[in-house]
């Protein structure tokens, strides 16, 4: 059994009856068994939700590592989604600031209708060549942590969307402040996203919560 360390919880994506838990400091991947515990550790192990943070120990002794001991420290959510559809306005803003400057990236904070910080967006440009940056991100390649660890002002959990839009050519990472507060229950209801793995959405631009992150720098 290895000491206890911090691992942020992904979806695997090579095979669904396991977690990716990446090391919070080196980012180094485990790939988890997730089914086949008992008594209370299974109840801890079905409870994960990919974005978690967790302490874990893990037993190596079998065909592939399988948790030992784990404990939620912070219930931080992540959402991937493809082809969305459409790109809510804030990002567009930020993505065409980003056109202007020359860069391959850009970030601002958004606000709610009552001016409060709610949000911090983040767009990248698609890679040229077969380097897939939203599968990096999903894939923990190119970790999240990075970013979650800019943000002041704010505590976790947070809700995180990495989403990849259909028509634009950029990919979005949204961190709503507040794990199911309304920005973060609006990106989900326009997009048709779960609590884990995300799915394909076609929300309209009209609802709120998108439109709560036209915000202001």
């Amino acid at each position: 059994m290895t000491d206890a360390g911090v691992y942020r919880v992904l979806p695997s994506t090579r095979a669904p009856d396991e977690y990716l838990l990446l090391d919070a400091e080196t980012a180094d991947p485990v790939y988890v068994a997730r089914e086949g515990y008992e008594g209370p550790l299974a109840e801890r192990v079905a409870a994960l939700e990919p974005g978690n943070a967790v302490r874990a120990t893990f037993d190596w002794s079998g065909e592939r590592p399988r948790f030992a001991t784990v404990e939620r420290e912070t219930e931080t959510r992540f959402a991937f989604a493809r082809g969305v559809s459409p790109t809510f306005e804030a990002a567009l803003d930020c993505w065409r600031e980003a056109e202007r400057t020359g860069a391959a990236m850009n970030s601002r904070v958004t606000r709610s209708t009552d001016g409060d910080v709610n949000g911090v967006l983040y767009v990248f440009a698609e890679q040229a060549g077969e380097r897939d940056l939203f599968a990096e991100f999903e894939d923990g390649v190119t970790p999240l942590e990075p970013l979650l660890d800019r943000i002041e002002g704010a505590d976790p959990p947070y809700e995180v969307f990495v989403l990849d839009p259909d028509d634009d050519p950029f990919v979005i990472v949204y961190v709503a402040l507040r794990r199911d507060g309304l920005l973060a229950r609006t990106v989900r209801e326009t997009y048709g996203l779960d609590s884990g793995r995300g799915t394909r959405g076609t929300g309209d631009r009209g609802s709120d919560g998108c439109h709560e992150g036209d915000g202001q720098a």
